[in-house]
């Protein structure tokens, strides 16, 4: 999470507004209906798509629940993570200083064992067998298999790791065996407000939109004057560019977006010595999204959050292949809880294919092959660029979950275009091809599921808009 990072307001009723001088209510009063303000135009078919926010929206409510009970089970809640690593782009020794930008790392002897020995194949043929003792017609999917590790499986397993440090992938990794890397418990570090703002947290999205999202040749005006409000601007020659150069955009800005409606949904509204009240915060989401206030843009960049959903639910449709293998097991040394954290896992991911409009990833990286490949290495270069830049991040907890959602992102991305890889792993037994680390699945379903909670929270933010309206 990037926090505070928000796209600037026109009009001196919001500079009033923002300085004090304007009462909220007043301020809401003068622009009468807030919450068609913020989500006349969140309708209908989206850019680039043939999916309509309407179906996300009924489509999300369904899943959601599923989703957070699979992250609040021991496999997803623990990642592991440097966040002591140093910029790249720039000298910069500057951390925020607040209670709220810290990050308490978790002892390892609280993570279960069966994580800390990195492994998805550890239960025997008979623990396996057991689960047609939890779901009959899954257990023919998951089946059962003696999955002691012969030379040539750890032969594999070396492959893999090859693999991992390859081209394909669209994120810089953390090294796992780093002395610096230390397991956090998301569930006691969540993202909400911190605080960190100001040049230092302008400077992370700047050099995000300014250096990494790609711009016609002709366009000299530098693209931090969105960040700076002058977004209507770039949106001029925002649809002149392909397909591809949108989609990344796209993705940036809704992730973006997605950023900060979690800070505004978990705003610390009240604290005492005693204790904090975090909760929705109206006026910073009507800051970030309000038409009025954002010269027209905030609209559009709630369509964007609902086009990274579709990018990330596509991928995870893509995966269920990999994970139904009767290999492959949520390892944390819980059987029973493993073999059910599976099963939901694979529920979650045929609701997933079940879902009837999937953006369609074959539009991308489509034309002459060999311009087609050009593009897809400067998308990949761009996307790692943006992952490298979470390193640069002053607040802590911030960093964890803008790494986190960056490598979720990325590894969805690298799903996406890893089909051929996907579609030929064997039936049984261990592949070569295709593979992700422990490292990487927990950021996928973790970044899905922050997509997920601020599609949902649009909900509560529209009921408190219209409350207000009607007061």
């Amino acid at each position: 999470m990037i926090c505070d990072q928000s796209w600037s307001m026109g009009s001196l009723g919001s500079l009033l507004l923002v300085c004090g001088l304007l009462p909220w209510r007043a301020f809401l009063q003068e622009h009468s209906n807030a919450a068609q303000n913020c989500f006349c135009q969140v309708s209908g078919v989206l850019d680039d798509c043939t999916c309509d926010v309407e179906t996300i929206d009924h489509f999300n409510s369904e899943l959601f629940s599923k989703l957070q009970i699979l992250l609040e089970s021991d496999y997803f809640r623990y990642y592991k993570v440097n966040l002591n690593k140093a910029c790249p782009f720039w000298d910069d020794n500057s951390h925020c200083g607040l209670r709220d930008c810290a990050v308490q790392p978790c002892p390892t002897e609280d993570v279960p064992a069966g994580i800390k020995s990195a492994s998805a194949f550890k239960y025997s043929q008979e623990a396996n067998g057991e689960l047609a003792e939890l779901d009959c017609e899954k257990e023919r999917r998951l089946g059962a298999v003696d999955v002691s590790l012969s030379e040539a499986a750890q032969e594999t397993l070396s492959q893999w790791n090859k693999h991992d440090d390859s081209k394909d992938n669209f994120c810089e990794v953390d090294d796992e065996e780093s002395p610096d890397a230390e397991y956090v418990d998301l569930l006691i570090n969540p993202e909400r407000y911190t605080g960190y703002k100001g040049p230092d947290a302008w400077k992370i999205w700047n050099s995000i939109y300014e250096e990494n999202c790609f711009k016609p040749q002709s366009v000299k005006r530098p693209l931090s004057s969105w960040v700076l409000g002058r977004e209507h601007l770039f949106y001029q020659w925002l649809e002149d560019l392909c397909v591809e150069k949108r989609a990344f955009y796209r993705l940036v800005s809704g992730l973006h977006a997605s950023i900060n409606i979690h800070l505004s949904a978990r705003y610390l509204l009240k604290e005492t010595w005693m204790d904090k009240v975090w909760g929705h915060n109206v006026s910073e989401f009507q800051k970030r999204f309000d038409a009025l206030l954002t010269k027209g843009e905030g609209p559009r960049r709630l369509k964007n959050l609902y086009f990274i959903y579709l990018i990330e639910l596509r991928a995870i449709s893509k995966v269920l292949p990999y994970f139904e293998r009767p290999e492959f097991v949520l390892y944390t040394g819980n059987q029973s809880n493993d073999l059910t954290t599976k099963l939901l896992l694979v529920d979650i991911l045929y609701a997933a294919k079940s879902f009837p409009l999937h953006f369609d990833e074959n539009a991308l990286f489509a034309g002459v092959s060999k311009e087609a490949d050009q593009l897809k290495m400067e998308f990949r270069h761009h996307f790692r660029n943006i992952s490298k830049i979470m390193d640069c991040v002053g607040c802590f907890k911030c960093r964890l979950w803008g790494k986190l959602q960056t490598q979720g992102l990325g590894t969805a991305l690298k799903i996406l275009f890893s089909e051929r890889q996907i579609a030929n792993l064997p039936d049984r037994g261990l592949s070569q091809g295709f593979h992700l680390k422990r490292q990487e699945i927990v950021a996928l379903f973790n970044a899905f599921g922050r997509i997920s909670t601020s599609v949902k929270e649009l909900e509560t933010f529209r009921a408190l808009l219209q409350k207000i309206s009607r007061e």
